[in-house]
């Protein structure tokens, strides 16, 4: 694994980020823009994530990060399901909502991976 010197470096956290931005521009206007109560939880499940990656890195512990990613992968399921519910109310044409969906899918996936990695690296200890 490459060096990280901050969690900057993450690729979990740079994923999350471009999310965050994704979700953000398309949560601003039309119908998706007016619903202020899934609009705000969407936005806040994004911010969660690169949030979470951030302040387990932070902490400086193994132990302590794996559970903040557990909480980071927790958000992108809470975005994924904020998907299918804009999809179903029609705030999101179905190309928007798949480009998304993967996006949140594979920002799982990448925080899985580093969960994996700090794990068997903490058995190794």
């Amino acid at each position: 694994m490459a060096t990280v010197r901050s969690f900057e470096d993450l690729e979990a956290w740079q994923m999350g980020r471009e999310l965050v931005g994704e979700i953000y521009r398309s949560t601003t206007s039309g119908a998706f823009g007016k619903d202020f109560g899934l609009r705000d939880q969407i936005r806040r499940a994004a911010v969660s994530i690169v949030s979470n990656i951030s302040e387990g890195f932070e902490r400086r512990g193994d132990k302590e990060f794996v559970h903040f990613l557990f909480l980071a992968k927790g958000s992108c399921g809470e975005v994924r399901t904020q998907l299918y519910i804009a999809r179903d109310l029609e705030y999101l044409d179905e190309d928007s909502f798949r480009q998304l969906q993967r996006h949140a899918k594979r920002t799982g996936e990448i925080i899985s991976g580093l969960i994996r990695y700090l794990k068997s690296k903490r058995n190794q200890d």
